[in-house]
């Protein structure tokens, strides 16, 4: 993804279509419909212990009476149906994204025709899932939340000893929702001084100002959770934004990638429309006759027209007025 491309926007649905698939259509029509380039899905078979227990926050959403495996089979799709999300995507003409979490999820997606793989902030420290991807040598987008410098530096190589260069770097924070004070987009500064690497941000704040800012700091990439509606059953439902907050924050961003311009100082040609009315010219402060020498007591720079620029000022000053003047009225030579 080189520095001339736009930010890639990427519309996580994640697993907010709680399993049903007309949801996950109509997410990818509202992904399509705000402007994104991607809408990203999860997908896992053998991922998930009968042991492992619910988050914190995945129990506050979605209750304590069940284990995290009994939690993901409610929200999971099968290969089957992912490939139809796909195909609903190439046919609209979005692009569709899965973060696999297994070995038989990458190969499916492999197998799909995939060429941008997402490694989430939990995949981080999996080697073998790290050079199972990184043999693709295709593009990985690698998000850092709960992760150390040195961890994200041994993904990296990892994914580099497989054959996989081309990385970005997502700034996260693994927290459902992410106060501010836990978001820290000058990270993505560190990460990309350090790793040589672009950087984006995988954002989990409520609200659309966080993308929004991460975009004027030089994020090439933006992920955010999306939703249909907030108030839907499921984990991630409360951290995501519905779809008007969605369009308005691709909006912004693009609105924020115009205006980053190229960094040249120039003057527009719309700025020159307006040029005589902003900048003053050289005036009589007072009556002024033929004869009388310019000086700082008998002329003044205001707004006024096309006039005598002030920055002639020290060049005016001692010249002989050759006709007489009235209060306000542009000075001549």
């Amino acid at each position: 993804m080189s520095k001339s491309q736009k930010i890639l926007i990427i519309a996580e649905a994640g697993v907010n279509h709680n399993g049903n698939f007309d949801t996950a259509i109509k997410m990818i029509d509202t992904a399509k419909s705000a402007g994104a380039d991607i809408v990203k899905f999860q997908i896992s078979i053998t991922s998930t212990s009968k042991f492992s227990k619910k988050a914190k926050y995945q129990e506050e959403t979605t209750g304590k009476n069940e284990s995290q495996l009994d939690m993901i089979k409610k929200l999971r799709f099968s290969f089957d149906e992912h490939r139809k999300l796909k195909n609903y995507c190439d046919q609209i003409g979005i692009q569709y994204l899965a973060t696999p979490f297994d070995r038989e999820s990458v190969n499916f997606l492999h197998e799909l025709g995939c060429n941008i793989w997402k490694i989430p902030s939990g995949e981080i420290i999996n080697i073998p899932h790290l050079k199972q991807i990184g043999k693709f040598k295709q593009s990985v987008i690698l998000s850092t939340g709960i992760s150390s410098l040195e961890e994200i530096e041994n993904a990296i190589k990892y994914l580099n000893e497989n054959g996989t260069e081309d990385i970005t770097l997502l700034q996260c924070t693994t927290e459902y929702p992410t106060p501010y004070e836990d978001i820290n987009l000058r990270a993505m500064n560190t990460l990309k001084e350090k790793f040589k690497k672009n950087v984006g941000l995988s954002d989990h704040s409520m609200g659309i100002e966080v993308p929004i800012a991460a975009a004027a700091l030089g994020a090439s990439v933006i992920e955010k959770h999306f939703t249909l509606d907030r108030s839907m059953f499921g984990p991630d439902q409360k951290a995501s934004i519905e779809p008007q907050e969605l369009k308005q924050m691709v909006t912004s961003i693009r609105n924020v990638e115009l205006a980053m311009g190229d960094g040249l100082k120039k003057i527009y040609s719309g700025e020159l429309e307006n040029k005589f009315a902003a900048r003053k010219s050289i005036v009589a402060l007072r009556d002024i006759k033929k004869g009388e020498i310019f000086t700082e007591e008998n002329i003044v720079p205001r707004h006024a027209g096309k006039g005598i620029s002030p920055s002639r000022w020290n060049e005016i000053l001692g010249k002989i007025a050759k006709r007489d003047f009235i209060e306000d009225e542009m000075i001549e030579l």
